[in-house]
Parts: C-alpha cells; structure tokens; sequence
C-alpha cells in the first residue's frame, strides 16, 4: 500500500480534544484525544461497547459531547459540513422509506446546493456517475427496498461520494456486505486516498487492517494508541485494548506481520 510516516508536516484534518460523551449520566468515551492527518485511511477498532460508532457521532455533532471540542479543519463542524461526507450503520436506516437509488444518491448534493434548491440536471447527472462508480446503475430507479444488503450500501457510498467531500467518516460499512461490495468499497477508499481526501471508518475486522488501512486508533471507552498501522497496530496495544476479549495473542502477533490477524474475538 506504500505507506509512509510523515509526522510533521502533515495537514490536521480532524482534531479531537479532551472529548467525554456519557448516556445517562454513564461515561462511553472518556477524554478521547486525538489528531487526524490529512490523506490517511483510518480504521477506529475496539471491543463491542468501545464507543467507536459513538465517537464519529459526537464529532459529527450527531450526538452531544459532555465536555471537549472538535474541530475539522479547525472549524467547528457547521462550518465545514459541505466538506464532509458520512455513511452510517445500514442498519440505522429506514429502508422501507419510499425513494429510488438514483434519489438517495442525489441528497448527497445539498450540501453543494443547499438544502432550498432543487437539484437540477447536472446534479442527477454526477449522481449517476456515482452509480455507475459503484456498479449501481442498472438500479437507479429501483426502490432501495428491493435492493440487497450489499447494493443498499454501495447506494450509501455513492450517497456520500456525491458530496464531493474532503473528508469521510464511515460507520462499519463492511458490515453484513458480500466480498463485491467489499472489494468495490476498497477499492473507492483507495481512490480516496489517491485524491488526498481522508477517510475515518469504524472497523470490526481486524484481520483486514493491515490491508486496508494505513492509520489507526485504537479505542476502549478512551484512546489506547494512534498512529500509523505498521508501528501501532501490535500485540501491546491490542492487549491493551481489547484486556480479556483478545484470544490467542502469541498467533496474532505472529500473523500480523503476515498483514493479517488471526484468532482476535470482535
């Protein structure tokens, strides 16, 4: 994948300060710190219960944060939101809503036009190359309820694509997909990167890290690590993170400088 470890002069893209989200007065993240480079693919792993997909939330203003800030190309999100592309957990959304691929796709472009213009013929027409980027324009007029797990989320990924954003935040879009729609999402992240575009994705597949990804944080409820994958992604931080939910470490460690991970329990 070529990776390379720049760690001075390298845009900020994402900076997370001091962030602690509670529910009911029950802390999930506690004083999360962290920078994001510009450029990078970044996986964010952890055990269930971690806070990972509440982490992109608070910083995407989805949920309110306790105490901390974070800022995205040191702006507060409200300002850079057209710049900012956000696919979430397919099963968060209401599939049954009665709209066609082609129209799902197209609400990524209010954040270029703004939410009382009407989007106009261009607007449908980069729409649809985003289908078409994700093998999804056979089904532009199919309703996304008739659609399969897998092509409902290359729907959500060209969604985000039609933003044109600068950076994305995914949350597990692997999850639930058959190996097509893995390796056409691959296979954009890495269209992504090419572009200089950031891309932060929460992650349960730690056997595909090494793989996919060339930045990573490691969460339990509060930072673990965070850094490049080849210097961070290793047996103390994954001890570290995952306690007693780590099996077989003396293989996983062994595997990881296979590029893989086996025997590690999600």
């Amino acid at each position: 994948m070529g990776r390379e470890s720049k760690k001075v002069d390298e845009e900020t893209v994402a900076d997370v300060h001091d962030l602690t989200v509670s529910y009911h007065i029950h802390p999930v993240l506690w004083d999360v710190d962290f920078q994001v480079p510009r450029g990078k693919l970044m996986a964010i792993v952890g055990p269930n219960g971690a806070g990972k997909s509440t982490l992109i939330k608070a910083m995407l203003g989805i949920i309110p944060s306790t105490t901390g800030w974070v800022k995205i190309f040191n702006e507060p999100y409200q300002k850079v939101r057209h710049r900012i592309g956000y696919v979430p957990q397919r099963g968060s959304v209401d599939w049954d809503f009665p709209t066609t691929a082609i129209d799902v796709v197209t609400m990524g472009r209010y954040g270029k036009i703004g939410w009382f213009r009407r989007p106009g013929k261009k607007d449908r027409e980069i729409s649809y190359t985003y289908l078409e980027k994700v093998g999804m324009q056979d089904f532009a007029q199919r309703q996304i309820s008739q659609l399969s797990g897998g092509q409902q989320q290359r729907v959500f990924l060209a969604r985000a694509l039609a933003q044109e954003a600068d950076i994305y935040f995914m949350d597990e879009p692997f999850a639930g997909v058959d190996v097509v729609t893995e390796k056409a999402i691959v296979n954009l992240l890495f269209e992504l990167r090419e572009q200089s575009k950031t891309v932060i994705v929460v992650h349960h597949d730690l056997q595909t890290v090494n793989e996919y990804f060339d930045w990573i944080l490691l969460l339990n409820m509060r930072k673990i690590a965070i850094g490049n994958v080849d210097d961070t992604f290793n047996e103390e931080n994954l001890r570290k993170t995952y306690g007693g939910k780590l099996a077989i470490l003396s293989k996983a460690a062994n595997a990881m400088t296979k590029g893989r991970v086996d025997g590690i329990i999600d």
